[in-house]
């Protein structure tokens, strides 16, 4: 199957378009901080859920204090990104709104607060109960600030180094746990991560213009076959992987339907619905199909109760 006709962005390359009134210093800055995407962050939260262990009070706490160091450190680098990116951003679409990119937040002061936000969010993990968590962030940090730096211009890298934003976000559930990590988990976890990448740089590939893929560079030294086969080859790996686990975590259950072979239906139909946005080239921004997307967040919710309810044991 052919990928679709890319369609013209709605702006000519160079300019900026403003909101008709001006955001506050103080507005501009939480709106750079990009909290809407800290909901990434509740990949937290998925190990403790997968282990059956999310209602211990203590994994419960370290969890939430991993979420919390995640957001100062995204948002950081969400910061030093959008400040490197400034006049790039100008000619995307919709980047050119960003506070830095519309000349609403300055470049000195959005460094100064990622500064801030970087040093507060290792030091909380630095304080954590589990070392490892410490090590997770710095991995973290490295890979989004080795991606703003310039491998976010390298084709193939750079999808690696989005996918590996999610993952570690999913490992830390482990570090900051102590909870161990399966082998099946991180197999879901890394393919689920490369297949919203994949997906999100699709969907880009397909709504920009050539104007915009200038101001995203890989994009212009990709296919939208290509892609998609990307796309394609991880969603079929972690749906497997999926099965398989699932399977055997029903091999623990005591009753006869145990619920973790069930959460496969409302999770391939998750995959499915996604799937569906991907190739409308609507998962640009994978943050707002999961607040949008009724459909998806009911079917998330049956799976998180189903694998829930399975892992522990029923």
């Amino acid at each position: 199957m052919s990928a679709p006709t890319r369609t013209p962005g709605p702006a000519a390359p160079g300019t900026v378009e403003v909101p008709a009134r001006r955001r506050s210093l103080v507005a501009a800055a939480v709106v750079a901080l990009r909290p809407r995407q800290w909901l990434k962050n509740l990949l937290v939260f998925a190990v403790p859920l997968a282990a059956g262990k999310l209602a211990d009070r203590d994994n419960m706490t370290d969890a939430t204090l991993a979420l919390v160091c995640f957001c100062a450190a995204a948002s950081a680098t969400y910061l030093v990104n959008d400040s490197i990116d400034a006049k790039a951003d100008r000619a995307h679409p919709t980047k050119r709104l960003r506070p830095i990119a519309a000349g609403e937040l300055p470049v000195p002061i959005a460094l100064t607060i990622a500064a801030v936000l970087a040093v507060a969010s290792l030091g909380l993990a630095w304080a954590s109960t589990y070392p490892a968590f410490f090590l997770t962030l710095i991995a973290y940090l490295v890979c989004t600030l080795g991606y703003t730096l310039g491998l976010k211009h390298e084709p193939v890298v750079e999808l690696v180094l989005i996918a590996m934003g999610f993952l570690l976000r999913a490992i830390a559930g482990g570090t900051a746990t102590g909870i161990l990590l399966s082998p099946w988990f991180l197999t879901v976890a890394a393919f689920g991560s490369l297949f919203m990448a994949a997906g999100k740089r699709y969907s880009e590939f397909v709504r920009l213009s050539d104007d915009g893929h200038a101001a995203r560079p890989s994009l212009a030294r990709y296919t939208g076959s290509y892609l998609r086969f990307v796309w394609t080859l991880s969603a079929t790996i972690m749906l497997t992987a999926y099965c398989l686990w699932a399977f055997q975590t029903a091999t623990r259950a005591h009753g006869s339907v145990p619920l973790a072979t069930w959460s496969v239906v409302p999770f391939v139909l998750a995959v499915l619905r996604f799937a569906l946005d991907i190739d409308r080239a609507d998962a640009g921004a994978p943050e707002d199909i999961a607040v949008k997307d009724r459909v998806l967040q009911v079917l998330a919710l049956v799976w998180i109760v189903a694998f829930a309810l399975g892992s522990a044991g029923l």
